[in-house]
């Protein structure tokens, strides 16, 4: 094989390639692939009934397209070509198809059409959505080319009444493409001024340097006419030199003429033409695919640096993807315990970051703030009120009043009041346990490795979120432990002190025993000094609360999160495993994708490498 088929065929085969996994232009702009942008095409532009068909079907060499009248082409047909060794049975597949080999062209014009009406209807309605048509034969040279619907004036009956606008855009998004050819297809028993293919193809090619000139029809001139002006550049000029295309008659056609009939047809019309005899060596279908893939070797051996250079890029970011999207996971426990560890750590690793770092902070304000305003908040007035103090102290009393002092009084009053510390220790507990299950979440959703695996996932934060529920019933058994303390055992010193200091505030001389117990007076004192006391104990249950709810919550969060999961996990049979790393079925197409793409892009950079480059 030539170094020009090497080349082109090598772009046909990306081409392919992309149509397959997706990664092609349309019109209709759903997939942009830089690759597909990339690499050049040729897009057959003409008005309807210029002989557009008629010029593929020459290539080609097969009858192989719908006709009719009217809009015949109502969606884009991406075909390509593939030249086979001599000898070989040729053969058309189509992408929606990719399993059938069509051996009979008869079948892949019916099968055009039918695949058109799928998406239009049996109507006059275009689609951009195109159609991918591969034909393999020795008879053809590697291309790929785009036949576009044919350009329009006017609109007919069936067809709403911006379709002039709808064609011309949807071929316009081709033609404009800096990588395309402009095969513009014109008849010429019209004049080349009113040519709609070389009118559009002016607008998006100013210079000419994309368009190649195409001129079918030329036996059906008025006798005594011909087409020399254009042909030789003087009505039109290009860059590109003009090509003329005698197609099948009606008659040939209605007669199921051979193409290869047809091309030699073709080359005895132009060889005995006394008008284009001079020019026999230069016309003809024949002619007109060597001439594109001549310069479609031109174009490619130009751009290659800039091709490789996008597919290193993409190769590079594809491997980026596979290793953000994960390696597939292998069948046997050791190597899915393996995994599963893996997960763990790295998410207990972002867990502990936000604990440790800046996440912590909101544990710190259930201490600083939300504690110590509870215990400011609690009804220690209506409990110590005049009225409560008296009633509270006379039932202890009962039947036999206190000598010296309320000693039953005092403790039941300092026993109702240090009941009200439960309230903030537990509801300590459970603000400390609301962060922590927000920090659990939290870290889930960043650890990028568990996107994977949704119910792997849902079990980690479950078996997260239980030993959290632990860890809270062990610091709410330990926070109310800490205030039953209080209870159980009261600070003695504390009262002894009492009266002696408040008759010194007095008198400066310690106070008699004999104390009025029923007036108002003493039941203030009494309530004053239960709210003192009360006070003290508040102060050390406000430090001993966090270290209780740190030590029990906190520590043990950091500590062993998940030392009751690895337990569990290592129990597990090998089918339990597999059926927690089930991954998500949306992430497994994403990396098969990125598999084929990257196989794609790194046999494409071997085949451009292994391309013997002449000097």
């Amino acid at each position: 094989m030539t170094t020009m088929e090497s080349l082109i065929g090598l772009v046909n085969r990306i081409q392919r390639a992309c149509t397959v996994l997706g990664d092609y232009g349309g019109a209709d702009g759903n997939s942009f692939s830089s690759l597909w942008e990339a690499l050049p095409t040729v897009a057959v532009v003409g008005g309807q009934s210029s002989g557009k068909s008629s010029v593929l079907e020459s290539i080609v060499g097969r009858d192989f397209l719908p006709r009719g009248s009217g809009i015949v082409t109502r969606r884009p047909l991406v075909l390509q070509l593939h030249k086979m060794e001599s000898g070989a049975q040729e053969y058309a597949e189509f992408l929606h198809m990719p399993r059938r080999k069509f051996t009979d062209f008869a079948l892949v014009r019916q099968e055009i059409q039918d695949e058109t009406d799928r998406v239009t209807g049996k109507s006059k309605q275009i689609s951009p959505i195109p159609i991918h048509l591969s034909i393999y034969s020795s008879n053809v040279v590697n291309l790929t080319l785009i036949d576009l619907p044919g350009l329009t004036k006017v609109a007919v009956e069936g067809q709403p009444e911006n379709i002039v606008q709808e064609i011309e855009a949807m071929v316009r998004s081709y033609v404009e493409k800096p990588n395309s050819i402009i095969l513009a297809i014109s008849p010429a028993n019209q004049d080349i001024a009113t040519s709609d293919a070389i009118k559009l193809a002016r607008e998006v090619d100013p210079t000419g340097e994309r368009t190649f000139g195409v001129l079918t029809k030329l036996d059906l001139m008025d006798k005594g006419t011909n087409a020399l002006d254009v042909l030789e550049g003087r009505s039109y000029r290009l860059q590109h030199p003009w090509v003329g295309i005698v197609n099948r008659s009606q008659a040939d056609i209605n007669k199921n003429i051979d193409m290869i009939i047809a091309r030699r047809k073709e080359r005895e019309y132009f060889a005995t033409s006394p008008d284009y005899g001079h020019l026999a060596n230069k016309m003809g279908s024949e002619y007109l695919a060597k001439l594109l893939s001549q310069h479609l070797e031109s174009v490619i051996r130009a751009r290659i640096p800039s091709i490789t250079s996008l597919i290193n890029r993409s190769i590079e970011e594809l491997e980026s993807e596979m290793d953000h999207l994960g390696r597939p996971i292998a069948v046997d426990a050791g190597a899915q315990l393996y995994t599963i560890l893996e997960l763990c750590r790295a998410f207990e690793r972002i867990f502990k970051e936000h604990l440790d770092g800046g996440r912590g902070d909101r544990i710190y304000h259930v201490f600083d703030n939300q504690l110590p305003s509870a215990l400011r908040k609690l009804p220690f007035d209506r409990h110590l009120s005049l009225q409560n103090v008296r009633k509270i102290v006379s039932e202890a009393d009962g039947y036999q009043p206190h000598l010296i002092a309320p000693e039953q009084g005092y403790r039941r009053l300092i026993e109702g009041s240090l009941g009200y510390f439960k309230g903030p220790a537990e509801a300590s507990v459970d603000a400390v346990n609301f962060v922590l299950k927000e920090l659990v979440r939290k870290s889930i959703a960043e650890t990028q490795e568990l996107k994977r695996f949704p119910t792997f996932q849902a079990e980690l934060a479950a078996a997260a979120n239980e030993a959290l529920e632990r860890f809270r019933e062990e610091g709410r058994k330990t926070t109310l432990r800490l205030v039953d303390m209080e209870s159980s055992y009261l600070t003695v010193d504390f009262f002894r002190r009492l009266p002696q200091e408040a008759e010194k505030e007095k008198t400066g001389s310690p106070a008699p025993s004999n104390v009025d117990r029923y007036a108002e007076g003493h039941f203030r004192r009494i309530a004053s000094n239960v709210s003192s006391y009360i006070g003290l104990v508040a102060d050390t249950l406000r430090n001993t609360i966090p270290k209780a709810v740190v030590y029990c919550q906190v520590r043990q969060a950091k500590q062993s999160l998940l030392n009751h999961f690895y337990t569990q996990i290592g129990k597990k049979e090998s089918k339990q495993l597999s059926e927690m790393l089930d991954e998500d079925p949306a992430l497994m197409e994403r990396r098969q994708q990125c598999a084929k793409r990257l196989e794609l892009y790194k046999a494409a950079r071997d085949e451009i490498d292994s391309v013997s480059w002449p000097n």
